[in-house]
């Protein structure tokens, strides 16, 4: 299977209305997409961040899934998250981030395994390497439930990138 994540983040300057607000925000988000024998998975996440100062951020994002193996079954998924940055020192970003996830699973039919339909948290905890704009690290699934989770792992790498 190969999978890709990429977040992006990318200030924008709205020169009229509170302008001091606007110099703070950074648009941006994810894009994930995997492939392997016979599985798809396809995902959009924008996400928006206000830093308060050099140390600390706090923003929102959306998540928008598509996922598919073929011969058994399809999903979408949809949602929310909080997120909280803390840069203790330039080079590190400590992350906390909230996520509350609709999954709607239907399973194939010759299966005869029940349709899912159900609401998923996430609370991960992730460290990481920062350099300018761009931050390297892992984050953590405190919350995380083998038999509901989206994700096949608690632990996942990520890359964020901000302009």
């Amino acid at each position: 299977m190969i999978s890709l994540t990429l977040n992006s983040f990318a200030q924008i300057n709205a020169g009229q209305s509170s302008p001091d607000f606007w110099n703070h925000v950074r648009f941006g988000g994810g894009i994930g997409l995997s492939f392997g024998d016979g599985f798809f998975s396809g995902t959009l996440a924008p996400s928006a961040i206000y830093e308060f100062n050099e140390q600390f951020a706090l923003g929102v994002g959306l998540n928008g899934t598509y996922n598919k193996r073929k011969d058994f079954y399809k999903s979408t998924v949809f949602g929310g998250s909080l997120i909280g940055l803390f840069n203790p020192i330039p080079e590190i970003q400590l992350s906390a981030e909230f996520e509350e996830l609709n999954v709607n699973r239907k399973w194939e039919d010759r299966l005869n395994i029940a349709n899912e339909n159900y609401w998923y948290p996430g609370l991960f905890l992730g460290a990481g390497f920062r350099s300018r704009n761009v931050a390297v690290g892992i984050r953590y699934d405190v919350l995380y439930d083998k038999e509901k989770s989206i994700y096949a792992d608690p632990w996942a790498p990520f890359v964020r990138v901000y302009f």
